[in-house]
């Protein structure tokens, strides 16, 4: 049962009383029975209940909730900062405006504390690189290291498709990475919207790119960040990340072809992960021989398919007969490519 079905009842039951309620008070101006008009304001009630409420709880908490895990610690200090900033300036400006006659001596306080708050806290997190870096030369130059670090010796734009393959996060663990990865917030929306998919594998795509990023966010020993910026003239996501690799010279982490060749044909620096996963994958050279458990047909008759630890396909000559059994094959043929490696063999020594 959802949260989301659970408000829905309960938003049914309270908007149905409150409906009837309304219906009593209103008979009489009405000139309709007590009875009929709160069964009609029920009904309504209900029906307001039913669509709205998900409206007005579940999904404003889920939306706030959401906001909070996404952004990165450094913008949350930065705004709780920044709101504590804008009061201070209202509550020093509060007093004399508070002399006003009225309503102004009554309103405008109240008005400015609101709005005092509402710039500090925007104003900071906008800012927050530039003010972190900023404390960073002040602290800095009396610490071996600084006391906030926002920034490595190169950032690594991630695109969606890396977030959703996942192995970047066991990838940085290693301290390969040589870099702070980057999130911009434009591609944090396209992997929202992969979630919220209709379409089942696209959304569990998306869902397992978000907990991936959540995982990343949560590695304290990983550089990792979200960023605001964005190329606001362009829509599509690829040509956004692109044009924002070139403007901060940035590399690109991808495992998306069309992407990759896009941005190699502009002169940004691509890392494919799945050219360091062929690169660090076993090698195998024509003449060896290991063992294979064939699992399927080839495309080619009499053709077997079968699959190493790492995911390198083999497809082995005159396999077809051992399928569902492990076999010897010795390496006849090797093909590298950037979509993965693949491997041509012939049966060797049947293993009883």
């Amino acid at each position: 049962m959802s949260i989301d079905f659970v408000s829905r009842i309960v938003g049914m039951l309270v908007f149905a009383l409150v409906g009837a309620r309304v219906g009593i008070d209103v008979s009489q101006e009405m000139g309709i029975p007590q009875e009929a008009t709160s069964f009609i304001f029920a009904l309504v009630g209900i029906l307001f209940g039913l669509i709205l409420t998900p409206w007005l709880t579940v999904r404003p908490i889920r939306f706030i909730s959401r906001m909070i895990t996404e952004q990165p610690v450094e913008n949350l200090f930065a705004a709780l900062a920044g709101l504590m900033f804008g009061l201070f300036i209202a509550l020093l400006a509060a007093y004399p405006l508070s002399l006003l006659g009225r309503p102004f001596g009554d309103l405008i306080p109240a008005i400015l504390t609101v709005v005092g708050a509402y710039f500090g806290m925007t104003i900071f997190r906008i800012r927050a690189r530039e003010l972190w870096s900023l404390l960073n030369d002040r602290v800095g130059t009396t610490r071996k290291k600084p006391l906030f670090s926002m920034t490595s010796d190169r950032p690594l734009l991630l695109d969606t498709s890396v977030l959703i393959d996942g192995r970047i996060v066991d990838i940085a663990k290693t301290g390969f990475i040589g870099g702070s990865m980057i999130v911009p917030r434009f591609v944090l929306s396209e992997l929202h919207q992969v979630a919220d998919s209709s379409d089942t594998l696209r959304r569990n795509r998306g869902r397992r790119g978000l907990a991936k990023l959540n995982e990343l966010q949560r590695e304290s020993d990983l550089p990792f960040k979200i960023i605001e910026d964005d190329i606001e003239e362009l829509n599509k996501v690829d040509d956004k990340l692109v044009a924002l690799a070139v403007q901060m010279n940035a590399p690109i982490l991808t495992n998306d072809f069309n992407l990759n060749r896009v941005a190699e044909a502009q002169g940004v620096t691509v890392l494919n992960i799945n050219l360091l996963a062929n690169a660090v994958r076993a090698i195998y050279i024509p003449g060896e021989t290991f063992p294979i458990h064939i699992i399927q047909e080839g495309r080619e008759s009499d053709q077997g398919v079968g699959y190493l630890e790492d995911g390198t396909m083999v497809v082995v000559e005159e396999g077809k007969s051992f399928m569902d059994r492990t076999i010897n094959v010795t390496v006849t043929k090797l093909i590298n490519k950037e979509a993965g490696r693949m491997i041509f063999a012939q049966p060797a020594v049947v293993k009883r």
